[in-house]
């Protein structure tokens, strides 16, 4: 009889434990994962955008408006610096999840890239050195211009067939800085790149350099992530929006410029 108890007992142990209240641990871990941080892809020497310091940190406008968005989104932000002329293979590639460090919003772009809407319009300016002759970009015939490779300073250039075939060269270089550097070595008669970087290191350096009233046209800059993921893009739309709306952005732009540039 004892022994019929226990076997009775055991049973409907057995069963108790299957009707009970399920183990839902599995269907709690099957639940896809909020990603803790976002990775930023940025060229480390575009300075005002994002740069290093005398202390080899990043800093820069983007940077401030991408760790305000990132608290926002309550993530923690990793910025990686990258080749700039291979910004998308690096997207394409999900080794960073955002593009941001003033990317400017083309329909080629488009095409593999996923934008927000824009936070900044820019200019391609034109720059020379004080002492230059260069008044106008009718002057740049026979001369030797740089521009960052990859940019979109390349892609405004030749849109102006007639003036890029004029040129005696286009070079390219890695960044910015360094093909101003070119250009005060005098191996270059002209640079044309980003108006807010180019009048930003004007600026630091005044009596050098001079930007011409010329330019090669408008544009947007947008923030980049992968066509794909749609979640994180309205994520960072929706932050970007809050911040224009409660002042936040304004004010991280009047701190680099001196001014509310935000489109």
């Amino acid at each position: 009889m004892k022994k019929l108890t226990g076997i009775l007992l055991a049973s409907a142990a057995v069963f108790l434990t299957a009707c009970g209240p399920a183990d839902d641990s599995s269907a709690k871990a099957e639940a896809p994962a909020q990603p803790s941080k976002v990775v930023i892809g940025l060229d480390d020497n575009f300075p005002p955008m994002g740069f290093r310091d005398e202390k080899n940190q990043l800093v820069g406008f983007d940077i401030d408006l991408a760790r305000e968005a990132a608290k926002r989104l309550g993530v923690e932000v990793e910025f990686k610096p990258i080749d700039w002329s291979a910004k998308e293979a690096e997207l394409h590639g999900k080794r960073v999840d955002v593009l941001w460090n003033g990317l400017t919003i083309t329909e080629e772009r488009k095409k593999h890239i996923k934008f927000t809407k824009p936070y900044m319009a820019n200019h391609q300016i034109i720059v020379v050195t004080e002492a230059s002759g260069i008044q106008s970009k009718a002057d740049l015939a026979q001369k030797v211009v740089g521009a960052q490779e990859g940019s979109s300073a390349v892609d405004a250039i030749k849109k102006e067939t007639d003036v890029f075939e004029s040129f005696k060269e286009l070079k390219t270089f890695g960044d910015n800085v360094t093909a101003l550097m070119d250009l005060s070595a005098g191996r270059l008669d002209a640079v044309v790149l980003d108006e807010v970087v180019g009048r930003y290191l004007a600026d630091k350096r005044k009596g050098e350099y001079r930007v011409l009233e010329d330019h090669f046209g408008t544009e947007d800059y947008g923030v980049g992530v992968h066509l794909e993921n749609t979640e994180l893009h309205a994520k960072l739309e929706k932050a970007l929006d809050e911040m224009k709306q409660d002042g936040t952005a304004g004010r991280i732009a009047t701190q680099w410029f001196g001014a509310d540039i935000i489109k």
